[in-house]
């Protein structure tokens, strides 16, 4: 089955068989996610509304340093929702959600230079399959979960010389509905 659109690519038609556990492994990261970011949110209630005054480009740069880390994570979504608290939440998503999309550029880098050393071959060799079949749209549906894959697809996106425009929109609308749910979130827990 081929895709049509910008983020289309040549297919394979092969598929693989997935564990029973696998989409609960999927999932284990976004809950972590979620939870840490509500016990930041509560924790520091009354210190994030010193948060405002470093306005919309704190939560560029928090998402850009955030994601410029490779296979390590940051919990630049904990920032990222309690700015969401304090500021316009559509606003704050859309600024990190540019910044964290700049960020995945490490990994896109390190892909392109052929030197990456990837430890997990069979995730590598998985994400590599389904960017072979769905193109930039594995990329749009990663960024919108937080997961260490993306780093691994990033760095495969730069080996297999995935255009790096398609790479950085799929990354950016991705990244952008996330961060707006982490800070839509960051809003409603400080109401």
């Amino acid at each position: 089955m081929k895709t049509k659109g910008p983020f289309s690519t040549p297919t394979h038609t092969e598929s693989e068989p997935h564990a029973p556990g696998d989409w609960l492994r999927a999932l284990l990261p976004l809950v972590l996610a979620i939870l840490f970011s509500v016990l930041v949110v509560l924790v520091f209630k009354e210190q994030i509304e010193a948060l405002k005054g470093y306005g919309y480009l704190s939560a560029f740069v928090i998402g850009l340093l955030g994601n410029a880390t490779v296979i390590l994570p940051a919990p630049s979504l904990a920032f990222t929702a309690a700015l969401g608290g304090v500021l316009n939440p559509l606003l704050v998503g859309v600024a990190a959600g540019a910044g964290e999309a700049l960020g995945e550029m490490t990994g896109y880098l390190a892909g392109m230079s052929g030197k990456t050393i990837i430890e997990n071959r069979n995730r590598f060799e998985q994400v590599q399959n389904y960017m072979d079949r769905y193109g930039g749209w594995v990329f749009l549906v990663l960024a919108v979960i937080p997961n260490p894959l993306f780093d691994i697809a990033g760095i495969t996106a730069g080996m297999m010389r995935f255009p790096v425009w398609k790479f950085l929109l799929s990354a950016w609308v991705g990244k952008t509905i996330k961060a707006m749910f982490f800070a839509g979130a960051g809003r409603q827990l400080l109401k």
